[in-house]
């Protein structure tokens, strides 16, 4: 009982230097003064909670072994039957945007950006066990590439989305080069600085990409060539709605990107689940599970590692292209290291190698703050503690993916 009242007294200490900065102290401006107003109450109150919290911590505790193992786990291989579930759920979600809200469907749209980002993370971390703090330096790059090609050589967005996935892949080739001989903290490190160096790039290349302003006016996708818009910005040209005789409305075009993100989402999974079927997927577990056995075996470690990255570049570069086309502009702010650290945290919520963990943890990670937005000042502070919590009680992710093994008879 001594070493318990002891760890809680520790914790509520160090409580208080977290939670001080966050609610303890505010600063308030009274003319051109700023004032420092402290919240002391507020600091107590944390420190009281988490104190009685850490002594009946092997109470609280007991609910959750319980709960532990009752979260399904997947099959290392999709059953027969799960196809026609699969084409169900395909069926809704192509439905659902006609019957919906323009703001869901803004808000599901996102949803799926997220998605093709986290299969293709999944691949480097979760198939590969290569740990890619920098993932986000391709997204730009796929991003940028269609903003360029479209402010230079107006070019559409259907020509410049396999130059995208095809020039954010290049860069994950070069990058896999000088992280060859590295693993773990040091591979991450290096990665991190990867995406860096792509941030501060498009913010210092005034000439090329508009600096820290950006590249505006990017046109979204055309529907066979026409574009959905009010007016053509081609005299002489007519627009989709105009060839069928519809009335233009906004809500036409929130629904074409939405079903376009979800059929790049689907090519997405189509593509890495065949690739974990084939020998390149066979291999990226073999030197994610031990690198030495997987050289014993008479595999190329090299050449495993840049597959990984290349193929994981690729992904973030169509996502990138069709960020850019979604949003009508890019600049180096929307792709900052929270977004890196945003989409390696739907990799490892949803379960490191699970598709459909990773589906859903991106669905958990971009709607929950949507419908939270009063708490948005505290965002990052309550998912770094969800975050903490799962690695307590679910270090394995929501949706593991159960692997195959034997075991022998002693």
């Amino acid at each position: 009982m001594a070493n318990q009242i002891k760890n809680a007294f520790i914790a509520a200490i160090l409580t208080a230097f977290i939670v001080t900065p966050v609610f303890g102290l505010q600063l308030v401006r009274q003319g051109a003064r700023t004032l420092m107003d402290p919240h002391w109450s507020n600091v107590l109150i944390a420190m009281a909670v988490v104190f009685v919290g850490q002594l009946l911590r092997p109470w609280l505790a007991l609910p959750f072994k319980r709960m532990k193992g009752s979260l399904p786990t997947l099959p290392a291989a999709p059953v027969q039957g799960h196809k026609w579930l699969m084409v169900l759920i395909v069926a809704v979600a192509i439905v659902w945007p006609f019957f919906s809200d323009r703001g869901s469907v803004d808000i599901a749209t996102l949803v799926l950006i997220y998605v093709m980002l986290g299969l293709g993370l999944n691949i480097v971390v979760g198939f590969a066990g290569l740990l890619d703090l920098g993932f986000v330096g391709f997204y730009a790059v796929g991003a940028y590439t269609y903003a360029l090609l479209y402010h230079w050589g107006g070019w559409t967005f259907w020509e410049s989305l396999p130059f995208s996935g095809a020039v954010a892949a290049l860069f994950g080739f070069v990058l896999g080069f000088p992280v060859l001989r590295l693993r773990g903290d040091y591979l991450a490190i290096v990665t991190l600085g990867f995406g860096e160096i792509i941030r501060l790039l498009l913010i210092n290349l005034n000439w090329l990409t508009g600096g820290p302003d950006g590249i505006s006016g990017i046109p979204k996708p055309t529907v066979f060539g026409l574009e959905m818009a009010r007016t053509s910005s081609v005299e002489g040209q007519k627009t989709f709605h105009e060839l069928l005789g519809l009335t233009f409305q906004n809500q036409h075009v929130i629904v074409y990107l939405y079903l376009m993100a979800l059929m790049l989402a689907l090519i997405t999974l189509f593509v890495a689940t065949r690739l974990k079927r084939m020998p390149v997927g066979r291999a990226w577990e073999a030197l994610r599970e031990d690198e030495i056995a997987c050289r014993s075996l008479g595999l190329n470690p090299t050449r495993i590692k840049l597959s990984a990255f290349t193929l994981g570049a690729m992904f973030a570069g169509f996502g990138g292209a069709f960020f850019a086309a979604r949003q009508g502009l890019v600049n180096p702010e929307s792709f900052t290291f929270i977004e890196s650290a945003l989409i390696l945290a739907i990799v490892v919520l949803g379960g490191m190698g699970s598709q459909i963990g990773v589906i859903l943890a991106a669905i958990l990670l971009t709607v929950l703050p949507e419908l939270a937005r009063e708490f948005a000042e505290y965002r990052m502070l309550m998912f770094g503690l969800v975050m903490v919590l799962m690695m307590m009680w679910r270090p394995q992710g929501l949706l593991p993916m159960k692997r195959p093994h034997v075991e022998l008879d002693k």
